[in-house]
C-alpha cells in the first residue's frame, strides 16, 4: 500500500484528522493486530473529535466571553446562595433546550459573570450558539446599528443565538428606544431561545430600570415565568482573593 499518496487523498476529501491519525496508526506496531473495522472506527473517531473541536472553537470565538471560567472550576464550596442540585441541573444545558431563562442576583463581586460565563461555555460545549454582552454595551451596540441602517440584521442575529448573555443589567433607567428595543430582543426568545441575565438590582427593581409600567410587564412577563433564579451573597470573591495574596506574600516573606 502507498501510504503518503493515501494520506494525502484523504486530506484532498478534508479528511485532515483521518489522514494524519491514518499515518500514526501506521508507525505503531499494536495497530498491526487491530481488524479493519477496528482501524476505521478508530480513523472515523478522530475525524468526528476533530471536527467537533473546531466546531466548537468557532462557537467559542462568536461567543466573546468575558470571562475563561469553565463549569468544573465553580467553587461550589464557599457559602454564597449557589444551590448545588441547581447548578448541576443548569449544567446540563436542559433549559436552554426547553427556552427557559437563568437569572442570576447579588452584590458585585461574587462571581455572578464568572458563572454566567461559566454556562455560557457549557453550552458551546454541548452546541449551542452563545452571545455575551455586557448591558451597557449590548445597547450601545444597538444604538449605532440603528444609526448605521443596520439594526434589523442585527437583531435577526441574537435572535438566531440559542443563548444570549446580558451581563451586569442596571441599574441605570431605559431609555424609549433601549425599552423597545428589549421587548423585541425578550419577544424573539419566546419558544426559539434563552436568555441568562445577570444583576446586582434585585428583580423587584426591574420595572424601575425599564421605566414604562406596561412595557415593564411585557419585558417581564416573557423572562420571569420562565425564568431558573440563583441569588448570590456574601463577600466579594475579588476582596478575598486579594486578602488571599497579600497574606500569601507576607507570609512568605516571613519565611
Amino acid at each position: 500500500m502507498l501510504i503518503h499518496p493515501m494520506a494525502e487523498r484523504l486530506r484532498g476529501l478534508g479528511l485532515a484528522a483521518m489522514a494524519d491519525a491514518f499515518l500514526d496508526m501506521r508507525n505503531q506496531p499494536a495497530a498491526d493486530d487491530l481488524s479493519r473495522e477496528d482501524w476505521l472506527g478508530l480513523l472515523i473517531d478522530r475525524e468526528v473529535t476533530a471536527r467537533d473541536n473546531k466546531r466548537f472553537g468557532r462557537r467559542l470565538s462568536v461567543a466573546r466571553l468575558r470571562q475563561n471560567a469553565v463549569i468544573e472550576d465553580a467553587d461550589l464550596r464557599t457559602p454564597r446562595g449557589l444551590d448545588r442540585g441547581l447548578f448541576q441541573t443548569l449544567t446540563t444545558c436542559g433549559w436552554i433546550r426547553d427556552s427557559h431563562h437563568v437569572l442570576i442576583g447579588g452584590p458585585t463581586g461574587v462571581g455572578k459573570s464568572w458563572l454566567a460565563c461559566a454556562l455560557g461555555h457549557k453550552a458551546c460545549r454541548d452546541g449551542f450558539s452563545v452571545f455575551y454582552r455586557r448591558a451597557p454595551r449590548l445597547f450601545a451596540d444597538l444604538a449605532t446599528a440603528r444609526g448605521e441602517g443596520r439594526l434589523a440584521r442585527l437583531m435577526r442575529s441574537l435572535e438566531r443565538t440559542r443563548l444570549l448573555i446580558i451581563d451586569d443589567w442596571g441599574p441605570e433607567p431605559l431609555d424609549a428606544e433601549q425599552r423597545r428595543d428589549l421587548l423585541e430582543i425578550v419577544d424573539d426568545r419566546e419558544g426559539k431561545g434563552s436568555l441568562l441575565i445577570t444583576s446586582q438590582v434585585p428583580i423587584g427593581r426591574w420595572h424601575e430600570i425599564i421605566g414604562d409600567p406596561t412595557l415593564g410587564d411585557a419585558i417581564l412577563d416573557r423572562v420571569i415565568h420562565r425564568s431558573h433564579r440563583i441569588e448570590l451573597k456574601g463577600e466579594s470573591l475579588r476582596k478575598r482573593q486579594a486578602l488571599a495574596a497579600v497574606e500569601g506574600l507576607t507570609n512568605a516573606k516571613e519565611k
